[in-house]
């Protein structure tokens, strides 16, 4: 009820205007003391530990990417419950993205229309601020994009750069390279592409890849193929979508016409399928974190039944607020004490 009214006004911010409230947001939680964190942390904080990757994880429940892109509210997302934080996406040169208004609520369907274009502040800002504030006391995820000025055969250097710049403070680095709202960005997906950029990342933290739900089956194949040549630690699954399919009718008009990535309630079931789908192709070997369409705790546990080994809140973290983080925390302890729940045979 205290997170209903609190959206509510939230939502107001500059008239409406989401990416405003965003940053008010991030801003205010940058602000927070110690004290002020330490009584969040005792509301919210779950233990429900589990290892992935060969990273302690306190929780399975982390926030995904595009949330805190250039990491300025890092201690405050470990008080609001979440296992784990994604920072970025983070390109090597800092960069504006794309003309605003570039984010869109789509209250009924509970939904987001994102275009961002990955806007931060570059490799190097993250880094001396990751160094500025040293270490997390839950794993940090560091996730690298491709920038827009680089063209895609040169991909390979600039993911590299970035990788150089930030290696020494992630837990693990993902590969973004499904964003629908960096031109050409996605054929970076394809097998060549991503086998040398893999094949660029090495010598550091685990690396994962994470892939469009726009992709085919037979394209996530490719994928997992590279991954298991190249020694990829895992798969995040699945970015936003560039399909309308599950919107309420009185917003369909309004996704239609606006350009980006549609993330929150319509992707439900299309990010559990990719999950069910990696899990069954690589018998359980290749751990998935699984995010997309995450709005209440049943929709991550079926993402855990699935194959899922973590998952990652954005969307359904702006529509429920950290009680959705505890919850889904307090579930996966609960189903993981059992003696055969899948979690307890994953990598």
């Amino acid at each position: 009820m205290s997170y209903a009214l609190a959206r509510s006004a939230l939502f107001r911010i500059g008239g409406g205007d989401a990416e405003a409230a965003h940053e008010w947001t991030l801003r205010r939680l940058s602000r927070l003391s110690p004290l002020a964190l330490a009584g969040l942390r005792r509301r919210y904080a779950v233990a429900a530990p589990v290892r992935v990757f060969g990273v302690d994880f306190p929780n399975p429940v982390g926030l995904a990417a595009g949330m805190d892109k250039n990491g300025v509210a890092l201690p405050a997302w470990p008080a609001l419950g979440f296992g784990f934080v994604e920072a970025g996406t983070v390109t090597a040169y800092g960069q504006p993205g794309n003309p605003r208004p570039r984010l869109f609520r789509l209250r009924q369907s509970e939904a987001i229309v994102n275009r961002m274009g990955f806007n931060n502040e570059g490799a190097a800002a993250l880094a001396s601020r990751l160094a500025e504030l040293g270490p997390l006391p839950v794993p940090l995820g560091i996730s690298l994009g491709k920038s827009k000025a680089t063209p895609l055969e040169q991909a390979v250097e600039d993911y590299r750069a970035s990788y150089d710049l930030l290696r020494d403070h992630a837990s693990y680095i993902a590969v973004n390279v499904s964003s629908p709202n960096t031109p050409g960005l996605r054929a970076l997906q394809d097998r060549a592409h991503l086998d040398a950029i893999l094949e660029a990342l090495t010598g550091g933290p685990p690396v994962l890849v994470k892939i469009a739900p726009d992709l085919t089956e037979s394209a996530i194949g490719e994928v997992l193929e590279v991954c298991a040549a190249r020694g990829a630690a895992g798969l995040i699954a699945t970015n936003t979508t560039l399909s309308r399919a599950g919107v309420a009718e009185p917003e369909a008009a309004l996704a239609e016409s606006e350009a980006g990535g549609l993330s929150g309630r319509p992707l439900t079931a299309r990010a559990r399928e990719v999950v069910a789908f990696v899990y069954r192709e690589t018998g359980g070997a290749l751990p998935i974190i699984g995010v997309g369409g995450i709005v209440d705790p049943d929709d991550a546990t079926r993402l855990f039944d699935a194959g899922a080994s973590l998952v990652q809140l954005y969307t359904g973290f702006i529509y429920r607020g950290p009680a959705l983080v505890r919850a889904i925390a307090r579930a996966a302890r609960t189903s993981s004490a059992a003696p055969d729940h899948p979690l307890k045979a994953r990598p």
